[in-house]
This record gives C-alpha cells, structure tokens and sequence, in this order.
C-alpha cells in the first residue's frame, strides 16, 4: 500500500538524520571497526522498519560464498536497498561510492568514519587512479571492496551497460570477485514511492577466481550476474524458471 510505502520513507529519512547527527561527529574520531558497527546497526535497523512498515523481507543466499578476508564484491544494482542488505552481511566492506557523498554535513562525516572508498566522478581517468589506489588499501587491510558494475540503479530488464571499474579492480587487485544477484527493484524500484510487501532475495554467487584475462572476466561476470537476477525476478514475479540454455552460471 502507497500509505506504507510513505510512513517508511519519512521513517528512514528521520532514522538516517538521527543516526548522522548522533553518530557523524563521533564516529570519525572512532577507530573503524567500532564505526563499522554503528553503520551495521544503522543498516540493520533499517532493514527492521522495512519489514515492520511495509513488510518486505531481506533473504539472503549464498552466504557460503560471502568472503572473510580480501575479496571484490561485484553486485546488481536495482535499488537503494542493496546497500542497506549488503553491509550487514559482508565482514569489513569497503564501497566504491561518490566524493560528493561525504561532504554532506553529518552524513559525510560518519561515512568517512567508514573510510569508504570515496571517487571523483567529474575527474575522468583520476578518478579510475583514485579507486585503485583507495581499493589497494582497502585489500591490503583485508577488505571487501563493494562495486556496482553498472555505476548506477538500473530497472529490472533494462539494458545491461557495465562499465569498467570492476575489470580494472579484478586485473589490479589480483583477488576472487564474488559476483551478487538481486531482484530488489522488483519490490523496491528505482523510481517511485511505492514499495511491495515480499520476500526480496540478495544472492552471493561462486567467486570467479583471479588470473583471467580481462574479456573473460567481465564476460563470466556479467553472464553469472544476469542470469541469476533473470531468475530471480521470474521467481519473485511466480513465473516458472527459464530452461537453461548454456553452462552453470555459477550460482550457489
């Protein structure tokens, strides 16, 4: 119901203001691993309002796949809620995200707190050099780096454009990519108010190992990546799943 769908918005909007306020100022000072538990508490919060306003539910799969140590952590984008299903599960991520985010007054500080891996989108290729120096880093320090191939929400069935940030991380970094399946913007659509009560479902497919060429990696990633959010959202839509028609995608 619409009604739902806004009392969560307006919600969320307060839970994230409090939580900026309260926490921003305090968590840049923290060390990050005790910011990092304010922002799961803040994400897993969240994900309790969605349940208890709307009544959507996060189910997660693949949770063997999910890495302990230094991984790339390559997921589908459809909606705002990957973020919020994403940062809960994963020990120590740190996502790709724009600069412009943490210049935000409170909401900036804390997510620099995180020490997330903040870019310059308008600096063209700096902006590639800024991520991977920030991304070394971050798998020097044992992290998951978080990357969204597409860069961007995309709607359910719309025209896969990845971009190359996830290729240059995979061929830099040497590490598994563990590729994430979604059918989030089935319930929670890029654009809009309204949200659906469910069961929406995040999945952690197999890593791809490291040392394939660059063509075979985002051809494998992108193959893994599509076909199981396809067949997500023929489940999520109770339509029968589609035959298969070449070699395991590598689902878990």
């Amino acid at each position: 119901m619409l009604w739902r769908s806004v009392v969560f918005d307006v919600a969320m909007a307060i839970h994230v203001c409090l939580t900026a306020v309260l926490a921003g100022p305090v968590v840049v000072f923290m060390p990050r691993r005790r910011a990092l538990a304010v922002g799961k508490w803040w994400a897993r919060t969240t994900l309790a309002l969605l349940r208890a306003i709307v009544g959507l539910e996060v189910e997660i799969r693949g949770r063997e796949n999910i890495p302990q140590g230094a991984a790339v952590v390559a997921a589908k984008h459809q909606s705002t809620l990957e973020t919020f299903a994403l940062t809960p599960e994963l020990p120590d991520p740190a996502f790709v995200l724009k600069r412009e985010l943490t210049v935000i007054p409170f909401f900036g500080w804390f997510l620099r707190g995180l020490d997330m891996i903040a870019i310059n989108r308008a600096a063209g290729g700096e902006a590639l050099v800024q991520m991977l120096e920030q991304a070394g880093s971050a798998a020097r320090d044992g992290r998951q780096i978080v990357i969204f191939p597409e860069g961007t929400r995309r709607p359910v069935g719309a025209p896969v454009r990845y971009r190359l940030g996830v290729v240059h991380l995979y061929d830099r970094l040497k590490l598994p990519c563990v590729p994430v399946a979604v059918d989030t913007g089935i319930f929670w659509p890029r654009d809009g108010v309204r949200k659906r009560r469910g069961r929406t479902v995040v999945q952690f497919l197999k890593p791809i190992p490291p040392g394939l060429t660059r063509e075979e990696f985002e051809k494998t990633l992108r193959q893994r990546i599509e076909a199981a959010s396809a067949a997500l959202a023929r489940e999520a839509q109770g339509l029968p799943p589609e035959a298969p028609t070449g070699p395991d995608q590598g689902a878990a």
